[in-house]
């Protein structure tokens, strides 16, 4: 029994060893193989320079293994030398001709294009893409005859080639690859290839030829920076040779859209939903059911890089759970006639009549720095600065500009953010929001400290609107992360005015994390009052985008509590009355019924707008003697550690038990919760347009109040009403497409209320040590 384990053991042995050295035989006979099919390339390189294609659709056969004598060579010591001399050069040119393909595979096998393809070639070094050449349609032996020439910092990564079937709207088909051995190659002499293409799917199939010219060229430090500056700006090359990124940002938000055919003809309704795809990114909206006419209201970014095609391709499907999704309709948008940092509404139609699709389109982001948005090359001329303010002069209202005025918005940078990466780091990007107006700025890369030094100009549809400033984080896979957002009042910009704004957490009540991180901003707002008195009582603008309010206990508390707040003024304007009603104060109630009668009888309508007046009067001295609402007023975030406390432990609780007890109820609790929000913003737009909140607003209600009570003076009630009357049931007949709308109603939705002025409110950039430390004790000691 023990002789025959011993046998085993020394069989198994001998086994490992003869292995190991089968191994090392073939690792040599590769190499050997690699340097004679260079050999025989550049012998018939000295015959003909470029050989004739083959027809015969084989492929490159390799010499025979060697024989066995050669197996006990020692490695070779041309390839040790060739490396050495490789890294003696600090940058070398890779010059690339792109001659043709061969006897490629036929990827297209369905319908009229069956039996070819539409290839197309990607060179790439370590995952980033170095070229891709252009699309030659419906052909298996395609001629690119493409040059180009690309850096190459290190010459021991291999350039692979891999090739593709372009299928519009759908993925591309993968066709084979292959590699090019920079180490392989010799310094500075042009040298023909043959490249096989091969697929680990399918070994055993011929996928063709790929037919090119290379030279490699060293080069030194001094030619290294040379080059880069004579193609572009020395740091933008820098990141492209480190990481591939991306050169802007293509914005999308996918509005709507209408007329689409019955897909479904039992139902004669369709299941739209949108595929976009720019390059090699795509995206696919959500699905929307039984509708002809769907509205997605959905956003998304695509990114755009130097090196691929600006069209933009959009196709519409419709949805099937048992079959395959049919294909309703498509269009493309060419990228390069659309004007950069400008936010674009398209109305484009499908082929052959099925409808049409509504975006809303924005290209910024820019990385180059010749753009009109760099800030550093930007010389403010005074003229244009003039021609803007005659442009919003207060009685030019005919202009053909949609807007009320013109925002100028300065990013310098910013200081303080949170590390979102591992090495303490962060890749920052700033996003501007002007209601449906989306901006951004290029991504600064391991900073956090970031100088984007970028200017933004906004058209200005609504003077009571909200500029938003959010930064975030950019992640490899162009996710992004949250860092800071600011909130700012169009009114309540100071022109010309350079300082630092402290950055919010995502409920913008306190602020974010990081060391105290600001954001450098300059702003300038030209407008013209009169326009936007008469925009301020018009329907308001939709936004387009915005997160739909989901069910949240203190969210419902807090809107509980707002309206709370509002109906206790109520019970107290009913307590005093009360009180008049029982005479508990003799003096009080003899004078309020001489004031009713009085009132009663010689009441005319002129007068309501009138007790309005002294409203705003009271309201007028409290804001003027005490600067402001005391919502808007500076703070420290240390005041309200408490309470983010007490916050934190409610969230906790939620998670624990809210989900299960109200996932049956959330669709009601939601709605209660919306209308609470509603009724309560509804009522503090009345105290804040009152209070001289928005001075602005406050003067426009009363120069109506004043000309309501002009007109109520001069004409009387019974004309009034007829022409109110006349107006409302001739509006369909005269004026079929406005739109119904409440100048009381429209006017109060551009007054904020309590949640959007603490929003609004400002931190202080850097709060004394002796304040914080005081906060602190107040702190522990409640």
């Amino acid at each position: 029994m023990c002789s025959i384990w011993r046998r085993r053991i020394v069989s198994a042995f001998l086994n490992c060893v003869l292995m190991k050295k089968l191994k090392t035989a073939v690792r040599k006979w590769r190499k050997m193989r690699l340097f004679r099919k260079r050999d025989d390339l550049s012998n018939s390189r000295q015959v003909s320079t470029d050989p004739a294609p083959s027809t015969s659709g084989t492929p490159a056969h390799y010499p025979r293994p060697p024989p066995a004598e050669l197996l006990q060579l020692e490695p070779d010591e041309g390839q040790k030398l060739r490396e050495q001399q490789l890294r003696q050069h600090a940058f070398f040119q890779f010059r690339i001709h792109l001659k043709r393909g061969q006897n490629l595979v036929a990827m297209d096998k369905n319908g009229l294009l069956s039996g070819t393809s539409d290839p197309y070639v990607k060179f790439k070094v370590g995952g980033r893409l170095l070229h891709k050449s252009r699309i030659v349609y419906r052909d298996l032996n395609p001629v690119w005859d493409e040059c180009f020439t690309v850096p190459i910092e290190d010459p021991f990564q291999p350039v692979q080639l891999k090739v593709f079937d372009y299928d519009w709207g759908l993925q591309d088909d993968f066709m084979g690859s292959c590699q090019i051995d920079l180490t392989a190659l010799e310094l500075g002499r042009s040298q023909d290839l043959v490249l096989c293409l091969r697929d680990q799917n399918k070994p055993h199939q011929d996928m063709g030829e790929i037919v090119l010219n290379v030279t490699l060229w060293p080069k030194s430090q001094e030619d290294k920076e040379q080059y880069l500056l004579k193609n572009t700006r020395l740091s933008d090359v820098n990141k492209r040779l480190k990481a591939q990124i991306w050169s802007s940002v293509v914005t999308i938000v996918l509005v709507e859209a209408k007329n689409l055919p019955a897909m479904d003809l039992d139902t004669r309704s369709s299941d739209p939903y949108c595929k976009f795809r720019l390059g090699n990114e795509k995206y696919k909206s959500k699905v929307v059911w039984k509708t002809l006419h769907p509205s997605w209201l959905e956003q998304f970014d695509l990114h755009l890089y130097d090196d691929q095609e600006q069209i933009l391709e959009v196709t519409v499907w419709d949805k099937d759970k048992q079959t395959k999704d049919d294909f309703i309709g498509k269009c493309s948008i060419d990228l390069s006639r659309l004007e950069r940092e400008i936010t674009h509404s398209i109305w484009q139609d499908l082929e052959d009549g099925n409808g049409q699709i509504f975006l809303l389109l924005t290209i910024s982001g820019t990385t180059q720095s010749e753009t009109i948005t760099d800030l550093t090359s930007y010389r403010e001329n005074p003229r244009d600065i003039a021609n803007m303010e005659k442009r919003y002069t207060w009685y030019r209202l005919n202009e053909t500009s949609s807007g009320v005025g013109w925002l100028c918005v300065k990013v310098y940078g910013a200081k303080g953010l949170a590390a979102a990466d591992l090495g303490g780091k962060s890749d920052p990007f700033c996003v501007l929001e002007l209601g449906n107006a989306r901006l951004q700025t290029h991504t600064e890369y391991k900073t956090l400290t970031p100088n984007w030094m970028k200017i933004f100009t906004f058209t200005v549809k609504d003077i009571c609107s909200y500029l938003e400033i959010t930064v975030y984080d950019e992640d490899h896979d162009h996710k992004v992360e949250f860092l800071g957002k600011l909130t700012i009042p169009i009114l309540s910009i100071r022109n010309g005015e350079k300082r630092w704004y402290a950055l919010k957490d995502k409920k913008m009540r306190a602020r974010a994390k990081g060391n105290y991180p600001q954001i450098l901003l300059e702003m300038m707002v030209i407008w013209n009052p009169l326009k936007a008195a008469i925009r301020a009582v018009n329907p308001k603008e939709p936004k387009y985008m915005h997160q739909e309010a989901k069910f949240k206990r203190q969210l419902f508390i807090r809107n509980v509590m707002r309206l709370k707040a509002i109906i206790m003024w109520f019970i107290e304007v009913g307590k005093i009355l009360q009180d008049c009603f029982e005479w508990e104060s003799r003096l009080l109630s003899f004078t309020g019924l001489l004031a009713w009668l009085a009132f009663c009888y010689y009441y005319e309508m002129w007068m309501l707008p009138f007790l309005l007046l002294i409203f705003f009067s009271r309201n007028w001295l409290i804001y003027r003697l005490t600067g402001g609402n005391p919502l808007l007023i500076p703070v420290d975030d240390e005041d309200l550690l408490a309470e983010e406390d007490d916050e934190d432990e409610a969230d906790k609780e939620e998670k624990k038990s809210l989900k299960e007890r109200l996932q049956a109820i959330q669709e009601v609790t939601q709605t209660v919760q919306n209308a609470i929000g509603y009724v309560a913003s509804l009522g503090e737009a009345v105290k804040n347009l009152m209070n001289f909140t928005v001075p602005y607003l406050s003067y426009l209600a009363i120069i109506m109040c004043f000309g309501a009570m002009l007109v109520l003076y001069i004409i009387p009630l019974r004309y009034l009403l007829m022409a109110w009357g006349v107006n409302k049931f001739t509006r369909k007949i005269l004026r079929p497409h406005s739109i119904p709308n409440n100048e009381v109603l429209d006017l109060l939705s551009r007054v904020p209320d309590d949640e959007i002025l603490l929003d609004c409110r400002e931190l202080k950039p850097h709060p004394t040590s002796e304040h914080r430390r005081d906060a602190r004790k107040k702190h522990k000691a409640s």
